[in-house]
């Protein structure tokens, strides 16, 4: 939480009358409103395909709404040039996809650090040394063998990377970090030490939290948890007779 009351005025998410359809398709998303306060952490549920990775592509810039806006710490995204809302993206989103988006030809830990060539604040914020502070945010996720970290990101299995995806949206800080399904391939112990590490990350941080999976032993974790479905009103009209 923020320690001043008035900075919880302007919420971390704010999004109003936001509409997304496919080219050609009926919409998927219709959501009159959607507000995350600075320092919550949400759980949000909904069943595959149900339009979770769409609501995060808008929420993070990279898709635009069709109407609507989306708003982050008070910044409407669609006021923004394409190359200041990669700026305001690198600078104060951490971002754990489900498809990992890593780079395949870096090492684990080039991979990690990456979040700090594109933004200046989040190299700031990784301390003097961040490649140290990688190394811790691995070493949390069981990822300690100096040789492991060398290696093309490519060469370590589907849960490794993972955890390698988790640890550069958590490096340097970001003030919102979203999650998309990040625990998907991860075994019993590597899921409950990354859950420790990033309640712990995001508390430290006094970060916004927006994790999305249907797993939904999870959201005793959270402090409120959404249902997609009850949100979407494109969910709703599709499912009238």
């Amino acid at each position: 939480m923020g320690q001043n009351g008035h900075m919880h005025a302007i919420p971390a998410i704010h999004l109003q009358a936001l509409r997304y359809a496919w080219p050609g398709q009926a919409p998927v998303l219709e959501l009159p409103t959607l507000v995350v306060s600075e320092g919550e952490r949400v759980f949000l549920r909904g069943p595959s395909g149900s339009g979770k990775s769409t609501l995060l592509g808008l929420i993070g810039g990279v898709l635009a709404p069709a109407a609507g806006s989306v708003q982050l710490f008070g910044q409407d995204l669609g006021a923004l040039s394409a190359a200041a809302r990669d700026h305001f993206r690198a600078d104060r989103l951490g971002f754990i996809f489900q498809w990992f988006n890593l780079v395949p030809y870096l090492s684990v830990l080039d991979n990690v650090l990456l979040t700090t060539q594109f933004s200046r604040q989040r190299r700031e914020r990784a301390g003097p040394d961040p490649g140290q502070e990688a190394r811790r945010l691995l070493s949390a996720l069981g990822l300690t063998d100096p040789a492991l970290l060398a290696r093309p990101v490519t060469t370590l299995s589907i849960g490794q990377q993972q955890r390698v995806a988790a640890a550069r949206a958590l490096l340097g800080r970001p003030r919102l970090i979203i999650a998309d399904e990040p625990t998907s391939a991860l075994d019993h112990d590597a899921r409950t030490a990354f859950l420790a590490l990033l309640m712990h990350e995001v508390a430290a941080a006094g970060a916004t939290l927006l994790f999305v999976s249907h797993d939904t032993s999870l959201a005793p974790l959270f402090d409120r948890t959404l249902s997609l479905a009850a949100i979407n009103q494109a969910a709703a009209d599709t499912a009238l007779p």
